[in-house]
């Protein structure tokens, strides 16, 4: 399939490798015509409006927030055309002052591990794949990819990890839904349950349908969910790195996507 539309991806206003203004040429590249940046905990601030024309490629204001379950793990939701609210933008501002304190306590705990210096400063929008690429970009760390610097340091159990506190479920919601026109759940196989955590789209308006998983995953459950709760099938690439297209709607999709979104 053809991909229309990216509606996952992320920049350098949070854990990802790409300018904003580098996005146009990337979706070029790759054939694309929408993107949607969706950043972790933030929102974009060269993005003033829900949707904007960038450059020839149409670029739709999103975000991912971390949200907790009543039980469970957490999750991610992935909010569509955003309006700022006071109480969300107030909410983001808490979630990266936590952030920016757990990590320095990551840094901190590796470079005492490992005994080197990262030259790293904990800041807004830090995030574990910006200490992983320091890990492994130094030359004394032993470490040559950010996936095994994962493996071994700072994945969640692992010897140098920090938890960080995240928004409810239901709050997350809440303010998702107040500012955005559309609210859905990412990657549903990337979960340790995706059957728990499918259940939660019965209080939402969409589902990411589409994901570039490592591995072979049954599409059923997705459909069904889709079926079961009247969802909106969404689809991107959660691309950190300037390779969009790897996954996202065609262009039927997505104009069915757009009219749900009112954008």
């Amino acid at each position: 399939m053809s991909v229309f539309a990216d509606l996952h991806v992320h920049t350098t206003n949070s854990d990802g490798e790409m300018r904003l203004s580098e996005v146009p040429e990337a979706a070029r590249d790759a054939g694309v015509s929408v993107v949607a940046v969706t950043d972790h905990d933030r929102l974009h601030p060269e993005l003033p409006t829900p949707v904007t024309a960038f450059e020839g490629v149409t670029v739709v204001h999103g975000i991912e927030l971390r949200v907790e379950p009543a039980a469970g793990e957490r999750v991610d939701l992935l909010g569509y055309g955003v309006t700022p609210t006071p109480d969300l933008v107030d909410e983001l501002d808490r979630i990266q002052a936590d952030r920016k304190e757990r990590g320095q306590r990551i840094i901190e705990n590796v470079e005492d591990r490992l005994g080197i210096d990262l030259g790293l400063d904990a800041r807004e929008g830090l995030g574990r794949p910006h200490v992983a690429r320091a890990v492994a970009d130094h030359p004394e760390s032993g470490y040559d990819t950010v996936g095994d610097v994962f493996d071994d340091l700072i994945g969640d159990g692992g010897p140098c990890y920090v938890a960080r506190d995240v928004t409810s479920f239901e709050r997350g919601v809440e303010l998702l839904s107040d500012a955005c026109g559309l609210v859905g759940l990412a990657h549903p196989h990337r979960y340790g349950d995706p059957e728990a955590a499918l259940e939660l789209t019965r209080d939402l308006d969409a589902v990411e349908r589409y994901y570039p998983y490592d591995e072979e995953v049954d599409p059923r459950p997705v459909e069904r969910a889709i079926a079961d709760h009247d969802l909106i099938p969404t689809g991107g690439s959660d691309a950190h790195d300037d390779t969009l297209g790897r996954a996202g709607l065609s262009k039927p999709e997505y104009r069915h996507f757009r009219s749900s979104v009112s954008l």
